[in-house]
């Protein structure tokens, strides 16, 4: 990855209430901690500063520096937040990752035949899906675990994924 590359950290969702606060989705690893990087760039690059931030149902609903009516918060709708990758923490364990670290990863299956490239990681809520795009442009989303993905060598730019559902096998 390149030095000063960006990590997205968040995204902000549809307003809350009227006073301005707005539905936001945290991926960090504590989701909570997003309100501790201090400010968050815009894809545009402009800066934005949680204030504070409280557990909702499914979300966090933020109150932003700056966002003080619901047209303003309007306008953030779908904005996702990134922060610099110097200011993340550094990695701990061989199996901890940072879902940008994975993006653009070749894919084999467990005999070495090449399956495709990761493309994007996804969580919809029941854990995270790798989404590998194979030569002929057709894509997959594999969950992303030990059992699907025991491989994974980001010095090396792979991954490993067995069982494979890109390689094309008889499924009669």
């Amino acid at each position: 990855m390149a030095e000063g590359a960006r990590i997205c950290l968040g995204q902000i969702g549809a307003p809350h209430g009227v006073r301005g606060e707005v539905r936001l989705r945290s991926f960090t690893s504590d989701p909570q901690a997003i309100a501790e990087y201090g400010s968050l760039q815009t894809e545009d690059g402009r800066s934005v500063e949680i204030k504070s931030l409280r557990p909702a149902k499914d979300h966090f609903v933020a109150t932003l520096a700056g966002i003080a009516d619901r047209d303003a918060a309007e306008r953030l709708t779908n904005v996702k937040l990134y922060v610099p990758r110097e200011r993340l923490p550094q990695l701990q364990t061989g199996d901890e990752f940072y879902h940008a670290d994975l993006v653009g990863l070749a894919a084999f299956d467990c005999a070495g035949k090449a399956l495709g490239t990761v493309t994007a990681v996804h969580n919809f809520g029941a854990g995270d899906l790798i989404e590998v795009r194979a030569e002929d442009g057709k894509t997959e989303l594999i969950a992303f675990n030990e059992t699907n993905v025991p491989t994974v060598d980001i010095g090396a730019g792979r991954i490993v994924i067995e069982p494979s559902p890109i390689a094309g096998e008889d499924k009669t």
